[in-house]
């Protein structure tokens, strides 16, 4: 880790001095330059081990609004705004691997403009074309219920499963549940639906006997029996990966579930909470829908979050809005936005030390 500047290693401090000549060196250190030296260090402040920049447009009651650039730490602290120019749309903003440049698009009314900046504000110019590495970087793997094989953008996946089909009393065989299991071999989702009419529709009700087995006791519970439920239907997986359905960075573990709600409301998302056996909550992401987003070798994730009908400050209009915001392993959220009506237009996360190192939202979800 590197050293905190606000705390300068004097190293003398508070240890008895074994000699006239380090009597000498530990005074100097306080010499009016040195002092003056280290005040000006210790003021310059430290930059944040990760940081969010996000292209929002926030919706006004006249005119045509604007999206531009705004920079958060992780935990949600406001920094500072990047862009201001109303010629056009920021969008898509990206950090470089190393963190220290920005990269965004522009577009205007004579096409796409592509431009740079520093995470401080400073070096704002216009690119004479995208970097190779800006064009390549795509969305970061998120959960999602679409089959990664579908053709179709509104296909639903199949649910499958890995369980035994058990015998029915005459001997023929039936529909095994689908089961999945979490890579830490801690828990087992049985996606179990009866006969009842709540189960025959992907809507409020369904998945009530849902069930998660304990593998080590082999005890089940059925997720209906939760206070917060209110239904489940698909069970949500990596976007490129129809395998990968859990979120397992301890102290985090979950799985994320998907239902439609009504054509008004559309549909929205859950994340189960299984850090404890049996669950105690199931947490719901938005009024509406939520894609979640992790971040590897964190407790932590992000969600493109959908909101429908926010109103407009200073009209009777509503829109449909879509905002950052980040979760910790106990749930809490933060929002990467300021109060309001606005549309998130693509956003990245860099976090030194890890891998990868950018975590990365475009515009167009691609």
């Amino acid at each position: 880790m590197p050293l905190n500047p606000r705390f300068p290693p004097l190293f003398f401090l508070g240890f008895p001095l074994a000699s006239e000549s380090t009597t000498v060196l530990f005074m100097n250190l306080f010499h009016p330059t040195l002092v003056l030296v280290f005040l000006l260090v210790a003021a310059v402040p430290s930059r944040p081990a990760s940081e969010v920049v996000v292209a929002n447009r926030y919706l006004e009651a006249k005119g045509t609004s604007h999206a531009h650039l705004y920079l958060y730490k992780e935990d949600g602290t406001f920094l500072r705004q990047l862009t201001r120019d109303d010629t056009g749309q920021d969008h898509d903003p990206i950090f470089d691997p190393d963190g220290e440049t920005i990269v965004f698009s522009r577009d205007t009314e004579k096409g796409t403009e592509f431009w740079s900046i520093e995470p401080k504000g400073g070096a704002l110019h216009r690119l004479p074309s995208a970097p190779a590495w800006y064009q390549g970087t795509r969305t970061s793997p998120y959960f999602s219920a679409q089959d990664p094989d579908a053709a179709a953008a509104d296909t639903k996946p199949a649910k499958k499963g890995d369980g035994a089909a058990p015998a029915a009393a005459d001997g023929t065989a039936q529909t095994a549940d689908p089961r999945f299991a979490a890579s830490d071999h801690s828990v087992e989702l049985v996606l179990h639906e009866t006969k009842d009419e709540d189960d025959q529709i992907d809507g409020p009700g369904h998945g009530k006997h849902y069930r998660v087995r304990d593998l080590k006791t082999g005890k089940e519970f059925e997720l209906g029996n939760l206070k917060s439920f209110l239904g489940l239907y698909d069970l949500l997986h990596i976007n490129r990966d129809g395998d990968h359905t859990f979120l397992i960075e301890p102290p985090l573990r979950t799985a994320f579930f998907g239902l439609h709600l009504t054509s008004t409301d559309g549909d929205t998302s859950f994340a189960l909470d299984l850090s404890t056996f049996p669950p105690r909550k199931l947490v719901r992401l938005s009024p509406n829908w939520a894609a979640p987003i992790p971040l590897p070798g964190q407790a932590a994730f992000l969600t493109l979050t959908y909101v429908r009908y926010v109103p407009i400050a200073g009209t009777s209009k509503t829109a449909n809005c879509s905002y950052l915001e980040h979760w910790d392993a106990t749930f809490q959220k933060v929002r990467y936005a300021h109060e309001g009506a606005a549309i998130c237009y693509g956003a990245s996360m860099y976090r030194a030390g890890k891998k990868p190192s950018t975590i990365n939202i475009r515009k167009s979800g691609e």
